[in-house]
Protein backbone atom coordinates (compact mmCIF):
# COMPACT_ATOMS: atom_id res chain seq x y z
CA UNK A 1 0.00 0.00 0.00
CA UNK A 2 2.68 2.08 1.02
CA UNK A 3 4.63 1.53 -2.47
CA UNK A 4 1.10 2.35 -4.08
CA UNK A 5 1.14 5.61 -2.67
CA UNK A 6 4.52 6.82 -3.16
CA UNK A 7 4.06 6.03 -6.95
CA UNK A 8 0.75 7.60 -7.22
CA UNK A 9 2.57 10.60 -5.37
CA UNK A 10 5.56 10.33 -7.80
CA UNK A 11 3.06 10.48 -10.50
CA UNK A 12 1.15 13.57 -8.96
CA UNK A 13 4.74 15.80 -8.91
CA UNK A 14 5.38 14.53 -12.72
CA UNK A 15 2.13 15.99 -14.09
CA UNK A 16 2.24 18.76 -11.87
CA UNK A 17 6.10 19.39 -13.32
CA UNK A 18 4.75 19.08 -16.81
CA UNK A 19 1.88 21.96 -16.55
CA UNK A 20 4.57 24.12 -15.01
CA UNK A 21 6.89 23.20 -17.80
CA UNK A 22 3.92 23.87 -20.54
CA UNK A 23 3.92 27.55 -18.62
CA UNK A 24 7.27 29.25 -20.32
CA UNK A 25 5.82 32.49 -21.82
CA UNK A 26 6.58 35.47 -19.71
CA UNK A 27 4.80 38.94 -20.31
CA UNK A 28 6.40 42.43 -19.49
CA UNK A 29 5.93 45.79 -19.95
CA UNK A 30 7.77 49.19 -19.13
CA UNK A 31 5.58 52.36 -18.63
CA UNK A 32 7.79 55.49 -19.90
CA UNK A 33 6.20 58.95 -20.41
CA UNK A 34 5.58 58.55 -24.44
CA UNK A 35 4.77 54.75 -24.58
CA UNK A 36 4.37 51.69 -22.52
CA UNK A 37 6.18 49.22 -24.11
CA UNK A 38 5.28 45.51 -23.67
CA UNK A 39 6.79 42.12 -25.20
CA UNK A 40 6.04 38.29 -25.07
CA UNK A 41 8.97 35.94 -24.14
CA UNK A 42 10.00 32.23 -24.30
CA UNK A 43 12.87 31.73 -22.98
CA UNK A 44 15.14 34.38 -24.45
CA UNK A 45 13.29 34.63 -27.93
CA UNK A 46 11.15 37.87 -28.53
CA UNK A 47 7.72 36.20 -29.61
CA UNK A 48 5.52 39.71 -29.43
CA UNK A 49 6.37 43.50 -28.87
CA UNK A 50 4.40 46.33 -28.95
CA UNK A 51 4.14 50.13 -28.14
CA UNK A 52 1.54 51.47 -26.91
CA UNK A 53 0.89 55.52 -25.99
CA UNK A 54 1.04 55.71 -22.16
CA UNK A 55 -2.65 56.76 -20.63
CA UNK A 56 -3.50 59.19 -18.04
CA UNK A 57 -4.46 57.08 -15.37
CA UNK A 58 -1.05 54.47 -16.72
CA UNK A 59 -3.11 51.45 -16.18
CA UNK A 60 -5.43 51.69 -19.24
CA UNK A 61 -1.97 52.10 -21.33
CA UNK A 62 -0.44 48.53 -19.92
CA UNK A 63 -4.07 46.84 -20.75
CA UNK A 64 -3.68 48.14 -24.26
CA UNK A 65 -0.29 46.87 -24.76
CA UNK A 66 -1.36 43.27 -22.96
CA UNK A 67 -4.30 43.61 -25.40
CA UNK A 68 -2.31 43.60 -28.77
CA UNK A 69 0.36 41.53 -26.98
CA UNK A 70 -2.59 38.89 -27.00
CA UNK A 71 -4.11 39.54 -30.47
CA UNK A 72 -0.53 38.62 -31.82
CA UNK A 73 -1.59 34.99 -30.88
CA UNK A 74 1.94 33.94 -30.40
CA UNK A 75 0.91 32.26 -27.16
CA UNK A 76 -2.15 31.14 -25.25
CA UNK A 77 -3.07 32.84 -22.26
CA UNK A 78 -2.85 29.41 -20.51
CA UNK A 79 1.01 28.73 -20.92
CA UNK A 80 1.52 32.67 -19.46
CA UNK A 81 4.07 31.88 -16.15
CA UNK A 82 4.18 35.90 -14.89
CA UNK A 83 3.60 38.84 -16.14
CA UNK A 84 5.68 41.91 -14.65
CA UNK A 85 5.66 45.83 -15.28
CA UNK A 86 7.86 48.47 -14.25
CA UNK A 87 5.54 51.20 -13.41
CA UNK A 88 5.53 54.66 -12.85
CA UNK A 89 2.30 54.77 -11.12
CA UNK A 90 3.65 55.66 -7.25
CA UNK A 91 6.48 58.41 -9.00
CA UNK A 92 3.57 60.24 -10.55
CA UNK A 93 1.09 60.14 -7.83
CA UNK A 94 4.09 61.73 -5.62
CA UNK A 95 5.27 64.31 -7.95
CA UNK A 96 1.58 65.51 -9.09
CA UNK A 97 -0.16 65.14 -5.59
CA UNK A 98 -2.78 63.43 -6.43
CA UNK A 99 -4.51 59.94 -4.66
CA UNK A 100 -2.44 60.04 -1.76
CA UNK A 101 -3.46 58.41 1.43
CA UNK A 102 -4.16 60.46 4.83
CA UNK A 103 -0.76 59.12 6.84
CA UNK A 104 -0.47 59.09 10.42
CA UNK A 105 2.97 59.73 11.76
CA UNK A 106 5.00 58.25 14.69
CA UNK A 107 8.65 59.08 15.79
CA UNK A 108 10.12 56.79 18.27
CA UNK A 109 12.55 59.02 19.33
CA UNK A 110 11.33 61.74 22.36
CA UNK A 111 13.38 63.68 23.96
CA UNK A 112 16.20 62.64 21.76
CA UNK A 113 15.18 63.38 18.60
CA UNK A 114 12.86 66.77 19.09
CA UNK A 115 15.32 69.62 17.37
CA UNK A 116 14.27 68.65 14.00
CA UNK A 117 10.49 67.32 13.90
CA UNK A 118 8.81 65.25 10.79
CA UNK A 119 8.14 66.85 7.75
CA UNK A 120 11.33 69.04 7.84
CA UNK A 121 11.99 70.53 4.61
CA UNK A 122 8.92 68.58 3.03
CA UNK A 123 6.95 71.50 0.24
CA UNK A 124 4.38 72.56 1.72
CA UNK A 125 1.50 71.39 -1.13
CA UNK A 126 2.95 67.37 -0.09
CA UNK A 127 2.63 67.94 3.49
CA UNK A 128 -0.98 68.91 2.98
CA UNK A 129 -1.56 66.20 0.50
CA UNK A 130 -0.72 63.64 2.57
CA UNK A 131 -3.18 65.03 5.67
CA UNK A 132 -0.69 67.86 7.37
CA UNK A 133 1.46 68.00 10.41
CA UNK A 134 -1.51 67.58 12.69
CA UNK A 135 -1.05 63.58 12.08
CA UNK A 136 2.44 63.83 13.69
CA UNK A 137 3.56 62.96 16.85
CA UNK A 138 6.77 62.04 18.51
CA UNK A 139 6.70 59.91 21.65
CA UNK A 140 9.41 58.53 24.32
CA UNK A 141 11.28 56.06 22.56
CA UNK A 142 14.25 54.99 20.27
CA UNK A 143 17.27 52.59 20.24
CA UNK A 144 20.96 52.52 20.71
CA UNK A 145 23.15 50.84 18.51
CA UNK A 146 23.71 47.83 20.72
CA UNK A 147 19.87 47.22 21.71
CA UNK A 148 19.68 48.95 24.97
CA UNK A 149 16.58 51.52 24.98
CA UNK A 150 17.40 55.56 24.62
CA UNK A 151 14.26 55.62 27.03
CA UNK A 152 11.38 53.11 27.28
CA UNK A 153 9.03 52.74 24.41
CA UNK A 154 5.83 55.23 25.85
CA UNK A 155 2.83 52.78 24.70
CA UNK A 156 0.35 55.41 26.43
CA UNK A 157 1.52 58.19 24.18
CA UNK A 158 0.81 55.98 21.38
CA UNK A 159 -2.63 54.82 22.41
CA UNK A 160 -3.61 58.66 22.59
CA UNK A 161 -2.07 59.28 19.82
CA UNK A 162 -4.38 56.89 17.68
CA UNK A 163 -7.66 58.18 19.43
CA UNK A 164 -6.17 61.52 17.74
CA UNK A 165 -5.97 60.31 14.45
CA UNK A 166 -8.69 57.63 14.37
CA UNK A 167 -11.21 58.26 11.07
CA UNK A 168 -8.80 60.37 10.10
CA UNK A 169 -6.10 58.70 8.45
CA UNK A 170 -5.83 55.57 6.35
CA UNK A 171 -2.02 54.94 6.04
CA UNK A 172 0.49 55.30 9.08
CA UNK A 173 4.11 55.22 9.01
CA UNK A 174 6.16 54.24 11.96
CA UNK A 175 10.28 55.40 12.57
CA UNK A 176 11.94 54.50 15.44
CA UNK A 177 15.64 55.24 16.12
CA UNK A 178 18.58 52.56 15.29
CA UNK A 179 15.40 50.36 14.12
CA UNK A 180 16.50 48.67 11.19
CA UNK A 181 19.36 46.96 13.61
CA UNK A 182 16.73 46.35 16.55
CA UNK A 183 13.01 46.86 15.41
CA UNK A 184 10.90 44.92 18.70
CA UNK A 185 10.11 49.26 19.54
CA UNK A 186 8.79 49.86 16.07
CA UNK A 187 6.91 46.29 15.99
CA UNK A 188 5.38 46.57 19.58
CA UNK A 189 4.01 50.05 18.04
CA UNK A 190 2.21 48.41 15.62
CA UNK A 191 0.50 46.43 17.78
CA UNK A 192 -0.52 48.87 19.89
CA UNK A 193 -1.66 50.99 16.79
CA UNK A 194 -3.83 47.82 15.09
CA UNK A 195 -5.14 47.23 18.29
CA UNK A 196 -6.43 50.91 18.82
CA UNK A 197 -7.01 51.81 14.88
CA UNK A 198 -7.93 48.11 13.78
CA UNK A 199 -7.64 46.94 10.23
CA UNK A 200 -5.23 49.97 8.82
CA UNK A 201 -2.08 49.62 6.92
CA UNK A 202 1.48 50.21 8.79
CA UNK A 203 4.42 50.92 7.14
CA UNK A 204 7.63 50.19 9.31
CA UNK A 205 10.87 52.09 8.81
CA UNK A 206 13.21 48.87 9.80
CA UNK A 207 11.53 47.19 6.28
CA UNK A 208 12.41 50.73 4.37
CA UNK A 209 15.58 52.09 4.52
CA UNK A 210 18.72 52.25 6.20
CA UNK A 211 19.68 54.22 9.42
CA UNK A 212 20.00 57.56 8.81
CA UNK A 213 16.96 58.64 10.67
CA UNK A 214 15.56 61.71 8.71
CA UNK A 215 15.86 60.52 5.49
CA UNK A 216 14.75 56.95 6.13
CA UNK A 217 11.17 58.57 7.74
CA UNK A 218 10.98 60.52 4.94
CA UNK A 219 11.30 57.58 3.15
CA UNK A 220 8.69 55.37 5.18
CA UNK A 221 6.04 58.28 5.43
CA UNK A 222 5.96 58.53 1.77
CA UNK A 223 5.78 54.82 1.03
CA UNK A 224 2.44 54.89 3.84
CA UNK A 225 0.98 57.48 1.38
CA UNK A 226 1.24 55.35 -1.68
CA UNK A 227 -0.46 52.50 -0.73
CA UNK A 228 -3.60 52.71 -2.14
CA UNK A 229 -1.95 54.42 -5.35
CA UNK A 230 -0.24 50.55 -5.87
CA UNK A 231 -3.49 48.90 -4.09
CA UNK A 232 -5.48 50.41 -7.33
CA UNK A 233 -3.10 49.43 -10.06
CA UNK A 234 -2.27 46.07 -8.82
CA UNK A 235 -5.74 45.19 -8.18
CA UNK A 236 -7.14 46.86 -11.72
CA UNK A 237 -3.96 44.43 -13.70
CA UNK A 238 -5.39 41.49 -11.47
CA UNK A 239 -8.92 41.81 -13.10
CA UNK A 240 -7.30 42.44 -16.41
CA UNK A 241 -4.98 39.23 -16.21
CA UNK A 242 -8.05 37.69 -14.70
CA UNK A 243 -10.48 38.41 -17.95
CA UNK A 244 -8.02 37.64 -19.97
CA UNK A 245 -7.89 33.96 -18.55
CA UNK A 246 -4.88 34.68 -17.64
CA UNK A 247 -3.80 32.69 -14.19
CA UNK A 248 -0.11 33.87 -13.63
CA UNK A 249 1.26 35.99 -10.92
CA UNK A 250 1.88 39.68 -10.69
CA UNK A 251 5.25 40.69 -10.66
CA UNK A 252 6.26 44.23 -9.61
CA UNK A 253 9.93 45.78 -10.42
CA UNK A 254 12.10 47.48 -8.29
CA UNK A 255 14.50 50.23 -8.66
CA UNK A 256 17.24 47.58 -8.11
CA UNK A 257 16.17 45.82 -11.65
CA UNK A 258 14.86 42.78 -9.84
CA UNK A 259 11.17 41.80 -8.94
CA UNK A 260 8.76 41.14 -6.15
CA UNK A 261 5.60 39.72 -5.70
CA UNK A 262 2.75 42.14 -6.17
CA UNK A 263 1.67 41.56 -3.32
CA UNK A 264 4.45 42.33 -1.34
CA UNK A 265 4.82 45.55 -3.83
CA UNK A 266 1.25 46.86 -2.15
CA UNK A 267 3.00 47.01 1.49
CA UNK A 268 6.22 48.70 -0.14
CA UNK A 269 5.31 50.66 -3.03
CA UNK A 270 8.64 53.46 -2.46
CA UNK A 271 10.76 50.38 -4.16
CA UNK A 272 9.42 50.76 -7.32
CA UNK A 273 10.69 54.63 -7.93
CA UNK A 274 13.25 54.38 -10.54
CA UNK A 275 12.08 51.01 -11.45
CA UNK A 276 12.04 52.14 -14.93
CA UNK A 277 15.45 52.58 -16.09
CA UNK A 278 16.42 49.45 -13.79
CA UNK A 279 14.62 47.39 -15.60
CA UNK A 280 16.58 49.40 -18.96
CA UNK A 281 20.10 48.09 -17.78
CA UNK A 282 18.62 44.47 -16.84
CA UNK A 283 17.11 44.30 -20.18
CA UNK A 284 20.16 45.73 -22.02
CA UNK A 285 22.57 43.26 -20.02
CA UNK A 286 20.36 40.35 -20.41
CA UNK A 287 20.10 40.91 -24.48
CA UNK A 288 23.99 41.74 -25.06
CA UNK A 289 25.53 39.75 -22.52
CA UNK A 290 27.94 42.87 -21.42
CA UNK A 291 28.02 42.62 -17.62
CA UNK A 292 30.24 45.78 -17.17
CA UNK A 293 29.86 49.10 -18.72
CA UNK A 294 27.55 52.00 -19.60
CA UNK A 295 23.86 51.84 -20.40
CA UNK A 296 22.66 54.77 -22.72
CA UNK A 297 18.70 54.37 -22.75
CA UNK A 298 17.33 56.94 -25.35
CA UNK A 299 13.65 57.95 -25.47
CA UNK A 300 11.69 60.51 -27.15
CA UNK A 301 12.50 63.60 -24.21
CA UNK A 302 15.47 62.46 -22.51
CA UNK A 303 18.31 59.78 -22.31
CA UNK A 304 18.95 58.05 -18.86
CA UNK A 305 22.83 56.88 -18.58
CA UNK A 306 23.69 54.26 -16.04
CA UNK A 307 26.57 51.87 -15.25
CA UNK A 308 26.62 48.47 -14.56
CA UNK A 309 28.67 46.61 -12.34
CA UNK A 310 28.62 42.41 -12.57
CA UNK A 311 25.29 42.85 -14.56
CA UNK A 312 23.33 45.60 -12.39
CA UNK A 313 22.76 49.22 -12.26
CA UNK A 314 25.41 50.65 -10.03
CA UNK A 315 23.44 51.98 -6.73
CA UNK A 316 23.42 55.89 -6.02
CA UNK A 317 26.00 57.13 -3.34
CA UNK A 318 23.64 60.21 -2.86
CA UNK A 319 20.25 61.10 -0.94
CA UNK A 320 17.97 60.65 -3.87
CA UNK A 321 14.95 63.31 -4.18
CA UNK A 322 11.23 62.21 -4.80
CA UNK A 323 8.68 64.91 -5.29
CA UNK A 324 11.20 67.43 -3.32
CA UNK A 325 12.03 65.41 -0.40
CA UNK A 326 15.29 63.58 0.21
CA UNK A 327 15.27 59.75 0.73
CA UNK A 328 17.59 57.05 1.13
CA UNK A 329 16.11 54.28 -0.87
CA UNK A 330 18.33 52.75 -2.78
CA UNK A 331 18.01 53.88 -6.49
CA UNK A 332 20.03 53.13 -9.44
CA UNK A 333 22.75 55.98 -10.51
CA UNK A 334 21.41 57.35 -13.28
CA UNK A 335 21.98 60.65 -15.36
CA UNK A 336 19.49 62.03 -17.02
CA UNK A 337 20.26 64.60 -19.47
CA UNK A 338 17.64 66.88 -22.14
CA UNK A 339 18.50 64.43 -25.38
CA UNK A 340 16.18 62.45 -26.85
CA UNK A 341 14.63 61.81 -30.72
CA UNK A 342 11.70 64.48 -30.70
CA UNK A 343 14.82 66.95 -29.13
CA UNK A 344 14.61 70.05 -30.94
CA UNK A 345 17.64 71.60 -33.32
CA UNK A 346 17.45 75.41 -32.55
CA UNK A 347 18.98 77.06 -35.28
CA UNK A 348 20.05 80.63 -36.60
CA UNK A 349 20.35 80.61 -40.37
CA UNK A 350 22.90 78.17 -41.21
CA UNK A 351 23.94 77.59 -37.64
CA UNK A 352 23.01 75.22 -34.61
CA UNK A 353 22.69 78.03 -31.66
CA UNK A 354 21.55 75.00 -29.60
CA UNK A 355 19.95 71.74 -28.59
CA UNK A 356 17.35 71.42 -26.12
CA UNK A 357 16.06 71.13 -23.56
CA UNK A 358 12.26 71.39 -25.07
CA UNK A 359 11.59 68.10 -26.72
CA UNK A 360 8.26 67.47 -29.47
CA UNK A 361 7.50 64.11 -27.53
CA UNK A 362 4.70 61.94 -29.11
CA UNK A 363 4.31 65.21 -31.58
CA UNK A 364 7.02 64.21 -33.68
CA UNK A 365 4.99 62.80 -36.39
CA UNK A 366 3.21 65.95 -36.20
CA UNK A 367 6.07 68.77 -35.87
CA UNK A 368 8.93 67.04 -37.01
CA UNK A 369 10.72 67.73 -40.14
CA UNK A 370 11.10 64.14 -41.36
CA UNK A 371 6.91 64.17 -41.35
CA UNK A 372 6.22 67.51 -42.88
CA UNK A 373 6.36 69.52 -39.66
CA UNK A 374 8.34 72.78 -39.23
CA UNK A 375 10.85 71.75 -36.12
CA UNK A 376 14.08 70.40 -36.67
CA UNK A 377 14.83 67.43 -34.50
CA UNK A 378 17.44 65.24 -33.31
CA UNK A 379 15.40 61.80 -35.20
CA UNK A 380 15.86 64.48 -38.62
CA UNK A 381 19.35 64.73 -38.47
CA UNK A 382 19.51 61.22 -38.05
CA UNK A 383 17.74 60.84 -41.12
CA UNK A 384 19.95 63.36 -43.08
CA UNK A 385 23.01 61.68 -41.99
CA UNK A 386 21.47 58.01 -42.89
CA UNK A 387 21.94 57.01 -39.40
CA UNK A 388 18.18 55.99 -39.62
CA UNK A 389 17.12 54.55 -43.27
CA UNK A 390 14.54 52.00 -42.44
CA UNK A 391 11.24 51.69 -40.52
CA UNK A 392 10.92 49.42 -37.38
CA UNK A 393 8.22 47.37 -37.64
CA UNK A 394 6.93 47.98 -33.90
CA UNK A 395 6.06 51.52 -35.08
CA UNK A 396 3.16 52.49 -37.49
CA UNK A 397 4.35 55.36 -38.93
CA UNK A 398 7.43 55.53 -41.48
CA UNK A 399 10.38 57.16 -40.04
CA UNK A 400 10.43 59.90 -42.92
CA UNK A 401 7.62 60.32 -45.16
CA UNK A 402 8.66 63.74 -46.09
CA UNK A 403 12.41 62.71 -46.79
CA UNK A 404 12.75 65.27 -49.06
CA UNK A 405 12.85 67.89 -46.65
CA UNK A 406 15.61 66.73 -44.72
CA UNK A 407 17.71 65.62 -47.13
CA UNK A 408 17.27 69.56 -48.35
CA UNK A 409 18.32 71.04 -44.92
CA UNK A 410 22.26 72.77 -45.28
CA UNK A 411 25.04 70.47 -45.50
CA UNK A 412 26.54 72.32 -42.68
CA UNK A 413 24.04 72.92 -40.60
CA UNK A 414 23.28 69.18 -39.83
CA UNK A 415 26.99 68.16 -39.41
CA UNK A 416 26.76 71.01 -36.97
CA UNK A 417 23.30 69.30 -34.98
CA UNK A 418 25.31 65.73 -35.63
CA UNK A 419 28.32 66.59 -33.74
CA UNK A 420 26.74 68.99 -31.14
CA UNK A 421 24.92 65.51 -30.80
CA UNK A 422 27.57 63.59 -29.95
CA UNK A 423 29.35 65.43 -28.05
CA UNK A 424 26.62 65.23 -25.95
CA UNK A 425 26.22 61.69 -25.58
CA UNK A 426 30.21 61.84 -24.79
CA UNK A 427 30.03 63.98 -22.25
CA UNK A 428 27.35 61.82 -20.31
CA UNK A 429 29.21 58.56 -20.62
CA UNK A 430 32.52 60.25 -19.38
CA UNK A 431 30.62 61.53 -16.02
CA UNK A 432 29.81 57.88 -15.19
CA UNK A 433 32.83 56.75 -15.36
CA UNK A 434 34.47 55.84 -12.21
CA UNK A 435 37.68 55.38 -13.96
CA UNK A 436 40.14 56.90 -17.17
CA UNK A 437 39.87 54.51 -20.55
CA UNK A 438 37.58 53.64 -22.77
CA UNK A 439 34.16 51.67 -21.63
CA UNK A 440 31.45 49.17 -23.53
CA UNK A 441 28.68 51.33 -23.85
CA UNK A 442 25.11 49.72 -24.80
CA UNK A 443 22.56 52.03 -26.91
CA UNK A 444 18.87 50.85 -26.45
CA UNK A 445 15.68 52.64 -26.14
CA UNK A 446 13.47 53.88 -29.42
CA UNK A 447 15.63 57.01 -30.06
CA UNK A 448 18.94 54.96 -29.73
CA UNK A 449 18.12 54.64 -33.56
CA UNK A 450 18.44 58.26 -34.82
CA UNK A 451 22.54 58.96 -32.34
CA UNK A 452 25.47 58.62 -33.53
CA UNK A 453 27.02 55.64 -32.11
CA UNK A 454 30.51 55.24 -34.08
CA UNK A 455 34.08 57.12 -32.87
CA UNK A 456 33.12 58.02 -29.77
CA UNK A 457 35.45 58.98 -27.55
CA UNK A 458 35.80 57.38 -24.08
CA UNK A 459 33.90 54.36 -26.06
CA UNK A 460 35.25 51.16 -26.84
CA UNK A 461 32.38 49.37 -28.21
CA UNK A 462 29.28 50.25 -29.55
CA UNK A 463 26.90 47.88 -28.82
CA UNK A 464 22.67 47.93 -30.19
CA UNK A 465 21.50 44.19 -29.11
CA UNK A 466 18.34 43.21 -30.78
CA UNK A 467 14.92 44.33 -29.81
CA UNK A 468 16.74 47.16 -28.20
CA UNK A 469 13.81 49.71 -28.71
CA UNK A 470 11.67 47.43 -26.20
CA UNK A 471 14.84 46.56 -23.79
CA UNK A 472 12.88 48.21 -20.29
CA UNK A 473 9.92 45.80 -20.95
CA UNK A 474 12.42 42.86 -21.58
CA UNK A 475 14.44 43.57 -18.23
CA UNK A 476 10.77 43.11 -16.47
CA UNK A 477 10.79 39.10 -17.24
CA UNK A 478 13.66 38.59 -16.07
CA UNK A 479 12.52 36.58 -12.97
CA UNK A 480 14.75 37.17 -10.06
CA UNK A 481 14.08 38.80 -6.92
CA UNK A 482 16.59 41.03 -4.81
CA UNK A 483 16.48 42.37 -1.30
CA UNK A 484 18.88 43.43 1.22
CA UNK A 485 19.75 43.81 4.89
CA UNK A 486 21.86 46.00 7.29
CA UNK A 487 23.38 45.23 10.34
CA UNK A 488 25.80 46.58 12.78
CA UNK A 489 28.36 44.24 14.50
CA UNK A 490 31.04 45.03 17.38
CA UNK A 491 34.17 42.61 16.17
CA UNK A 492 35.97 43.09 19.37
CA UNK A 493 32.79 41.00 21.38
CA UNK A 494 31.35 39.11 17.73
CA UNK A 495 33.12 36.75 15.15
CA UNK A 496 32.65 38.87 11.96
CA UNK A 497 31.48 35.53 9.90
CA UNK A 498 28.89 34.93 12.64
CA UNK A 499 28.28 38.87 12.44
CA UNK A 500 27.81 38.65 8.23
CA UNK A 501 25.76 35.82 8.56
CA UNK A 502 23.32 36.95 10.42
CA UNK A 503 22.81 40.04 8.39
CA UNK A 504 23.13 37.28 5.42
CA UNK A 505 19.99 35.13 6.60
CA UNK A 506 17.80 38.66 7.18
CA UNK A 507 18.66 39.25 3.78
CA UNK A 508 17.16 35.93 2.63
CA UNK A 509 14.17 36.86 4.91
CA UNK A 510 13.47 39.48 2.89
CA UNK A 511 13.96 37.76 -0.27
CA UNK A 512 11.80 34.99 0.45
CA UNK A 513 8.94 37.62 1.28
CA UNK A 514 9.12 39.27 -1.49
CA UNK A 515 8.35 35.96 -3.61
CA UNK A 516 11.86 34.27 -3.98
CA UNK A 517 12.33 30.41 -3.84
CA UNK A 518 14.54 30.39 -0.50
CA UNK A 519 16.78 27.71 -1.60
CA UNK A 520 17.68 29.80 -4.77
CA UNK A 521 19.26 33.06 -2.90
CA UNK A 522 22.54 33.93 -3.28
CA UNK A 523 24.84 36.49 -2.23
CA UNK A 524 25.31 39.72 -4.62
CA UNK A 525 27.34 42.14 -2.41
CA UNK A 526 28.52 42.23 1.24
CA UNK A 527 29.83 45.69 2.15
CA UNK A 528 31.36 46.71 5.75
CA UNK A 529 31.82 49.86 6.46
CA UNK A 530 33.75 50.71 9.63
CA UNK A 531 32.24 53.61 12.23
CA UNK A 532 35.64 55.49 13.05
CA UNK A 533 33.56 57.72 15.03
CA UNK A 534 32.55 54.90 17.70
CA UNK A 535 35.25 53.15 20.43
CA UNK A 536 35.99 49.41 19.49
CA UNK A 537 36.05 47.71 15.85
CA UNK A 538 31.93 48.54 15.46
CA UNK A 539 30.99 48.32 11.35
CA UNK A 540 28.01 48.55 9.47
CA UNK A 541 27.36 45.27 7.19
CA UNK A 542 25.30 45.47 3.80
CA UNK A 543 24.53 42.61 2.46
CA UNK A 544 22.55 42.21 -1.50
CA UNK A 545 21.09 39.29 -2.39
CA UNK A 546 19.25 37.54 -5.16
CA UNK A 547 16.72 34.60 -5.79
CA UNK A 548 14.60 32.77 -8.44
CA UNK A 549 10.81 33.04 -8.31
CA UNK A 550 10.38 29.48 -10.38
Amino acid sequence: MGLTRRLQNKRVMGLAKEEKDLKDIRIGFDVGGTFTDGVMMRGREVLSKVKSLTTEDVTTGIVNALDVLLKSEKADASEIAMVSLGTTHTTNAIIERKNLNKVGIFRLGAPATTAIPPLTGWPEDLKEAIGGKENMFIVRGGKEYDGRDIVPLDEDAIRDACKKIKGKVDSVAVTGVFSPMIPDQEERAAEIIREELGDIHITLSNHIASISILERENSTILNASVINVMRTAIEALKKATKDRGITAPLFIVQNNGTVMAADYAVNYPIFTVASGPAASVRGAVYLSGVDNGVVVDIGGTSTDVAYIVDGFPRESSITVTIGGVKTNIRCPDLMSIALGGGTMVKTKGNQVIGLGPESVGHNLVRLGKSFGGPIITTHDIGVATDIIDEKLDIFDTDFAPCIDKVKALDKGLVEQAHQKIKETIEVAIDQMKTAAGDTKAIFIGGGAMVVPKKNLQGVSDVVSPSHFEVCGAIGTTIAEIGAYAEGIADLEIEDRDTAIEKVVEKAKDEAEKAGAIRDSVEILDVEEIPFAYMPGKREKIRIKVKGKIF
